[in-house]
């Protein structure tokens, strides 16, 4: 009975140690992508363009264009920066918007479009497969095609994790 019991429980062990010891590969993604959208949100408010006090700002996201490449839904990007966003303390209000509203004179409405671009082919290290990234961030005000504020921010992310 003893060993029946000491049986069972180094089992249990195993199942638990099995479960925790690999992370989700969803999991894994979305941590990739939540770190690529708050690198972007702090981008973002750091432009000398965007008012103060910030939480008076109004962001309308556009749809981000991704390459296919990378693999990853635009839908997945938008909610990574939106979050980069929305995390921010005193940070402005954030719109998923899909349509650009016409020109307009309300100071504090903000178009931020976005584009992930794979810069170079895929990077073959020993234990993994990078793909070298640029994201391409824009502000301009909504109706323009002037843009007020621009950066770009590179980087790589890990293939497995896509």
């Amino acid at each position: 009975m003893m060993r029946q019991r000491l049986l069972i429980l180094l089992l249990l062990m195993t199942l638990l140690s099995a479960c925790a010891g690999t992370p989700d590969r969803s999991q894994t993604v979305r941590q990739a992508l939540i770190a690529l959208g708050q690198h972007g949100a702090d981008e973002i408010l750091k432009a000398p363009q965007l008012p103060k006090p910030q939480y008076d700002q109004v962001l309308l996201l556009a749809t981000p264009d991704v390459d296919s490449e990378l693999s990853i839904p635009p839908q997945q990007l938008l909610e990574s920066i939106a979050r980069g966003l929305l995390g921010v303390d005193q940070g402005p209000q954030v719109l998923d918007w899909a349509e650009e509203l016409p020109e307009n004179n309300n100071s504090n409405l903000w178009w931020l479009a976005s584009r992930l671009e794979s810069t170079a082919p895929p990077l073959t290290l020993s234990d993994r497969v990078l793909l070298p990234y640029r994201l391409n961030l824009t502000l301009r005000r909504p109706g323009s095609k002037e843009a007020l504020w621009q950066t770009s921010l590179d980087g790589a992310l890990d293939a497995d994790a896509l």
